[in-house]
């Protein structure tokens, strides 16, 4: 790990797993110097060219002293780019899943990109730096029970809009990676907190959802995760673009989103219940004892 003043030097929030650690690797070997925001430090993390730095993106004081410290390791350099990675994924029933749940959803997904953009913009305005996105094919398409990240991914992409054209003048670029399933454990992670909420849930309204979860988990089951190399390469394409593109696309499940979001909306719906295999459920109205 080091701490040298570097002209082309990233902070990427999220990077203690998944994506965000494989990110700050191949960054990092491509001549970068990382700031790896996590909320733990990690030995995977121990490389040349990757400092570690202690990150909240929902705490305010957190993000705060880390800009301290970048700061002070850039001494006067600019950050050449600011990913915003850190995420977290939401599911379920709208009915069924906890007001708290939804807070932290958007409290990671949206308010934390803010907290960070805010604190991290005169570092980035130094010398017309950039910022990139990572976003959700979710955000393009909305998954039924996949609301709440859809949600919080969908007004991720709208602020980044309006943000584009609000630093135009400082030439500070502004990109949305949209991400397909990628092969990380945010999934599982996800599965399980679901879970957790639908056994607090009121069994009987939990009840009214049975077989479309049971269709919808059925249809998950059978989803191709796309590996994490194909995140890194947009990610990095984005980075590295001499005139970067406001949108990226990573993963084929995500082009087929910018597919789908074209259609009629009733159409759109239509393939959704075929492919899930919510189509011709008989449901009941009312929960029952």
């Amino acid at each position: 790990m080091t701490t040298a003043t570097n002209a082309h030097a990233i902070l990427l929030t999220g990077a203690g797993g998944g994506i965000g650690r494989a990110c700050a690797l191949a960054l990092a070997a491509r001549g970068f110097h990382v700031y790896a925001g996590v909320r733990t430090p990690t030995p995977d993390l121990d490389a040349t060219g990757i400092t570690q730095l202690t990150l909240d993106v929902t705490d305010s004081a957190s993000v705060a002293e880390a800009a301290e410290q970048v700061a002070k390791y850039q001494d006067g350099q600019r950050l050449h780019a600011l990913i915003n990675n850190a995420g977290v994924l939401v599911q379920g029933p709208t009915e069924l899943v906890p007001i708290p749940e939804w807070h932290r959803q958007f409290e990671v997904n949206v308010h934390g990109p803010v907290r960070v953009i805010q604190t991290f913009l005169p570092l980035l305005r130094e010398g017309g730096g950039r910022i990139v996105n990572i976003s959700a094919a979710s955000a393009r398409v909305a998954f039924p029970f996949l609301g709440p990240i859809g949600a919080s991914k969908a007004a991720l992409e709208s602020y980044s809009e309006s943000l584009r054209v609000e630093l135009a003048p400082w030439r500070i670029p502004v990109s949305v990676v949209q991400l397909g399933a990628m092969r990380t454990e945010i999934f599982a992670k996800s599965a399980a907190a679901a879970e957790a909420a639908l056994a607090q849930a009121d069994p009987r309204t939990a009840g009214l959802y049975d077989r479309q979860l049971t269709a919808f988990e059925r249809a998950a089951a059978g989803q191709r995760y796309a590996p994490v190399d194909v995140a890194v390469s947009a990610i990095t394409r984005a980075v590295e673009a001499r005139k970067p593109k406001a949108f990226y696309v990573a993963g084929s499940d995500a082009r087929l989103a910018v597919l789908l979001s074209r259609l009629p909306a009733r159409l759109r719906d239509r393939v959704f219940q075929r492919a899930l295999g919510l189509s011709g459920i008989a449901l009941t109205a009312t929960a029952t004892a």
